[in-house]
């Protein structure tokens, strides 16, 4: 039998060979656990534990399951390890948000005062310079991301006056008992609390439990009616209470382990596993075990990195505690941008489903033609620039934020014609990208915004990665296309849909695939000129152009196929009207020509034949990259459904094209059929 002896000092758990046993099943309720546990092996079920002697058994905190666990242990002679949530746990509880980080100890039960555990035993034991400086990374990192166990998006808001925070907890809570408290405990806290602070407001922070009617609190209504009480009852989450309190006041609540975080001074009254350490003002005395006190970083270290395993949302593969801290904290941020009711217009049901998916944190309702936006909503969506006039008059009216929502820059293995779904959206508040006419969200970013040498190194490399991947919009798969021999210079024009919208409100001039092609056939006479259709339109689910059939005609080579990023390395130039292309092209350092005006166009960096007078502003490629394809997007996993950096999008990508492709579905198939008829 493998020593149970496995927790690392400065990784995560080694499970490698090890089979765990877990003969109560009820934590199989947490889908996560496999991967939480992952690579080891997990015997389920006590017959099989019985039989084949698993290297530990595994039981779920101190609840009676855990203690019947705990009895095979002893009656099989086979170590017991116990499981609990990590202390960031998720975004929320419930079946749909299982926990992603774990807490393992081989010995006790981190809530548990009364006896030794190996998270205590870390607690106090002197840190590595290296392993100091990390846990002060991550104690960073939890403010910059303002988390808390449950993440939910909204934040109580905190009183503008002085304050302390009193942190209630519910009522029969294993860690209160286990902490050397009672019930008695809250009300001597509540009251010192009043004493303590006699010119400052007491905010109780009601536990969420309680709230959802699933718990009862500690506090009776005639304890909390003063004039200086007042409750945070919305169960929302804490970080602004716990940033802004002068001093915080727990039993054994976690709370005062993040109010640590936070450098709060902390008041308890039962003994936590971040108490009597030196850390916080105790009322009751330590145990001789922690009587040598212990650091900030050392006790961080202990229960946010030691002792924990941790799974990406993504990949349910085993990450670093930081990486799923970010997650988590891009969760709350993306969600706080979006609106808190949005009625959607104008949304195929398809559609529908993925707006669900890029606007997280919004109450969407999706309104019929002809409707007017309901009175209690707080922003309008709608595809690109396809409102009614109806509608945009009535968000103009009542001075509702008008929300465009389009494909982004990196969408998808395959195309959006095809109900492909996208890992990529933009969703902008100013106007459009690919509208010219006024000024976009991306526009104003690239008109106004700076980036620092950090961010335009994190562009550069993720430009470069891109070039590497070669990961393009659509990623479709083609043959490779050849280079003419002897052909000085090779020139690329691609066509677009020209009923699209970019061409529309972006072409001022040249509004068809053959007049561009014609005009750049007179601007480069001597060239070897390629032109190749729209994917849509070689696909048959859009209509060719006006007079594209005759492009054979001007141009020396018409070419339905060939992977454009493959492409970009065999020809001299590109021009475009205002296709993405040209945007791949310069990532890859091509000469682009812009014959009209593309969110790319005016900054510097193309040969330009129309002019803004917005777009001024000489840019370098990083900085455009940053803004295109980092801040103004947003991207979700296909699988997670959570938001995702953009580098964690150009992983999916290159899974999605390796994968075997998946046959289209009924609806698809009947979608690309009635499609291409209706397009005719």
């Amino acid at each position: 039998m493998r020593s149970v002896l496995l927790l690392l000092s400065d990784q995560m758990t080694d499970l490698e060979g090890t089979r765990l046993g877990i003969p109560e099943t009820g934590m199989l309720a947490h889908h996560t656990l496999a991967a939480l546990l992952a690579p080891a092996e997990l015997v389920v079920g006590r017959r099989a534990c019985h039989k084949q002697r698993p290297d530990a058994l595994l039981a779920w905190g101190r609840r009676p399951s855990a203690r019947r666990v705990e009895e095979l242990g002893c009656r099989w002679r086979i170590p017991v390890w116990h499981l609990e949530d990590g202390l960031v746990r998720s975004l929320k509880k419930g079946r749909d948000h299982p926990p992603l980080c774990l807490l393992i100890d081989d010995i006790g039960v981190h809530f548990d005062c009364t006896a030794p555990s190996r998270i205590e035993q870390r607690i106090g034991t002197a840190l590595t310079p290296d392993q100091t400086n990390r846990a002060r990374v991550v104690r960073t990192l939890w403010r910059r991301e303002r988390l808390s166990k449950l993440n939910p998006v909204r934040e109580s808001p905190h009183p503008q006056q002085p304050y302390v925070l009193v942190a209630d907890q519910s009522a029969g809570d294993l860690s209160i008992a286990m902490g050397g408290a009672d019930a008695g405990c809250f009300r001597q806290m509540l009251q010192a609390a009043l004493i303590e602070h006699p010119h400052h407001l007491v905010v109780v922070k009601v536990h969420p439990d309680v709230i959802r009617g699933k718990a009862r609190g500690h506090f009776l209504p005639s304890e909390l009616d003063h004039s200086r009480i007042q409750l945070s009852a919305d169960g929302l989450h804490p970080a602004a209470l716990l940033e802004h309190a002068d001093v915080v006041y727990t039993v054994t609540s976690q709370m005062g382990f993040e109010a640590l975080l936070w450098g709060k001074p902390v008041r308890c009254f039962g003994l936590p596993f971040y108490a009597g350490w030196g850390l916080t003002e105790d009322r009751l005395s330590s145990p001789v075990r922690r009587k040598n006190g212990a650091s900030l970083e050392a006790l961080v270290h202990a229960c946010l990195i030691e002792s924990v395993r941790c799974i990406d949302p993504h990949r349910r593969a085993p990450c670093q505690i930081e990486e799923l801290m970010q997650a988590i904290g891009l969760q709350r941020r993306l969600q706080q941008q979006a609106p808190e009711r949005v009625d959607a217009f104008g949304f195929t049901p398809w559609k529908q489903r993925n707006l669900r998916r890029f606007l997280a944190g919004s109450d969407l309702r999706f309104r019929r033609s002809g409707r007017q936006p309901g009175v209690s909503t707080t922003a309008v969506a709608i595809w690109g620039r396809r409102g009614q006039p109806s509608v945009l008059e009535s968000a103009r009216v009542r001075k509702l934020p008008l929300l465009h929502v389009e494909d982004g820059f990196l969408r998808s293995v395959g195309l959006g014609a095809d109900l492909i779904d996208p890992i990529s959206w933009v969703v902008d508040r100013s106007g459009m990208y690919y509208d010219a006419t006024r000024p976009s969200d991306l526009e104003c970013l690239l008109a106004g915004e700076s980036w620092t040498e950090a961010q335009l190194s994190r562009a550069a490399a993720l430009r470069q990665r891109l070039v590497l991947e070669a990961i393009t919009k659509y990623n479709l798969p083609s043959f490779r296309w050849q280079r003419p021999e002897h052909q000085q210079r090779v020139v690329l024009v691609v066509g677009q849909v020209e009923s699209d919208a970019s061409i529309q409100f972006g072409a001022p001039g040249i509004k068809t695939n053959l007049a561009l092609l014609q005009a750049v056939r007179v601007a480069e006479p001597d060239a070897y000129l390629v032109y190749k259709p729209h994917p849509d339109v070689t696909a048959g689910l859009c209509r060719a152009g006006d007079g594209e059939d005759g492009a054979a005609e001007v141009c020396d080579e018409v070419l339905t196929g060939g992977a454009m990023q493959q492409m970009f390395s065999e020809i001299d130039a590109l021009h475009v009207l205002t296709s993405l292309a040209g945007f791949e092209a310069l990532l890859r350092g091509v000469e682009v020509h812009c014959w009209g005006l593309p969110f790319y166009a005016g900054w510097g960096l193309t040969i330009d034949r129309e002019q803004t007078a917005r777009r001024r502003r000489n840019l370098s490629l990083d900085a455009l990259v940053h803004a295109a394809l980092i801040d103004y997007p947003r991207y979700v996993g296909r699988q997670s459904g959570w938001f995702m950096t953009a580098e964690q999008a150009i992983d999916e990508l290159v899974a999605w094209r390796e994968s075997p492709p998946v046959r289209r579905t009924l609806v698809q198939a009947v979608f690309r059929h009635w499609g291409r008829l209706r397009r005719r």
